[in-house]
C-alpha cells in the first residue's frame, strides 16, 4: 500500500498500491519511531508497518503525542492501545503476542533512543522473538539543529526530574554544571511524571517546575559540598569538583537557557531566556531546555533571533 496526502495539511491517508515496506514478518516486534509529534512528520516506511503490524502498542510513557495527531494516527493505520511503564519494562505479555502475531510498538521519537527500548531489542532477540526497526526523528537532532547550536559541541544529555517522595536527585543539574564548565551546551528533557512509577499518572513538566526543581538541586549541591568526597586519583571527580566549586559562586536565576516546547508540531515554539526568566514562560504541550555554555559567533547569532523583545 502506498500514501496519498490527507485533506489535513501534514497528514497521510492509506491508498491501493505498492508498499515501501518489504518482507515484514508474519510474526514479532516492530519498533517504530513516531517522531516528534506528527503524522507527517513520520516516515512513510514507519506508517506503512505499523498499519502493517496485527496489533499496535503506543508507549506512553517517555513521551507525549498530541491527542488529535494521535488521533488522525489511528484513522490511518488502525486500532492503537496505550502502554505504560511496566508493560514494557516487563515484556513478557508483548512477547507472548509477538509470538504469533506482528506487534508494533509505537515509540515517541525515534525507538532506540531511550535505554529501555535499546533493552528491549536485547530481551527479544533472546526471547526468539524477531524485532525490526523503523527510526524517527528525535528530539535530540530535531532541537539541536532548530536553535543553531552546533551539535559537536553538546555533552551529555540529561532530564530535570520531579523530586519524586521528598528525593532530590542533584545528577541533572550537575551534568550540566560540569558541561558547561568544559564549553559543551546541554539538552535537558523534561520530567512526565511526579510520581516516577511511569503507570498513567502523568504531567509534564512546565518551565516553572524546572525553575522549581533547578533550585532544589542547587541548594542541596552547596549544602552538601564542603561535606563530599572526591577521588583525587580519578580525574572525573577531580573535574567534577572543580565545576561545581565554580558554580556555586554562579547566581544561577542568570544562566541562560533556551526553551524549546511542542517542537515539531505547529504549535512550535522557542524562547532563549534565563533560568529566572523561564518562571514567566508559560511553555507548551511538552517542553525541553537547552543550558548553552559559551558560544561561537554563528552559535551567537543563531541563539540573538529567540531572543523576547
Amino acid at each position: 500500500m502506498a500514501f496519498a496526502q490527507a485533506k489535513r495539511t501534514g497528514g497521510l491517508s492509506m491508498a491501493e498500491g505498492s508498499t515501501t515496506v518489504q518482507n515484514l514478518p508474519l510474526t514479532g516486534l516492530l519498533l517504530v519511531g513516531m517522531g516528534p509529534g506528527s503524522v507527517g512528520a513520520m516516515t512513510i516506511e514507519a506508517v506503512e508497518a505499523a498499519a502493517a503490524a496485527t496489533h499496535r502498542r503506543y508507549e506512553a510513557y517517555t513521551a507525549l503525542w498530541p491527542d488529535d495527531e494521535l488521533n488522525l494516527l489511528e484513522q490511518t493505520i488502525g486500532p492503537i492501545q496505550r502502554v505504560m511503564r511496566p508493560e514494557v519494562e516487563q515484556p513478557e505479555d508483548l512477547f507472548a503476542l509477538a509470538s504469533t502475531s506482528l506487534v508494533a510498538l509505537l515509540v515517541v521519537g525515534d525507538p532506540l533512543q531511550a535505554t529501555t527500548h535499546v533493552d528491549l531489542q536485547l530481551q527479544a532477540a533472546e526471547a526468539g522473538i524477531e524485532c525490526r526497526v523503523f527510526h524517527g526523528i528525535s528530539i535530540t537532532t530535531l532541537v539541536t539543529g532548530a536553535i543553531g547550536l552546533s551539535n559537536y559541541r553538546f555533552g551529555r544529555q540529561t532530564t530535570l526530574t520531579y523530586p519524586y517522595g521528598g528525593w532530590v536527585a542533584t545528577s541533572p543539574l550537575e551534568t550540566i554544571i560540569v558541561n558547561r564548565y568544559t564549553g559543551l551546551h546541554t539538552l535537558a528533557l523534561l520530567d512526565l511524571d511526579p510520581t516516577g512509577l511511569g503507570t498513567g499518572d502523568q504531567r509534564p513538566m512546565m518551565p516553572d517546575d524546572a525553575v522549581a526543581s533547578i533550585e532544589l538541586m542547587r541548594l542541596k549541591i552547596e549544602e552538601g559540598l564542603a561535606e563530599r568526597e572526591f577521588s583525587h586519583d580519578k580525574a572525573s571527580d577531580l573535574l567534577t569538583k572543580a565545576a561545581l566549586q565554580s558554580f556555586v559562586e554562579e547566581d544561577v536565576s542568570q544562566m541562560r537557557v533556551v526553551l524549546c516546547s511542542d517542537m515539531g508540531t505547529e504549535d512550535q515554539r522557542i524562547v532563549s531566556t534565563t533560568v529566572g526568566g523561564l518562571s514567566n514562560q508559560t511553555g507548551g504541550r511538552l517542553n525541553c531546555i537547552i543550558f548553552p555554555a559559551t558560544t561561537g559567533e554563528v552559535e551567537e547569532k543563531a541563539l540573538v533571533r529567540w531572543e523576547q523583545e
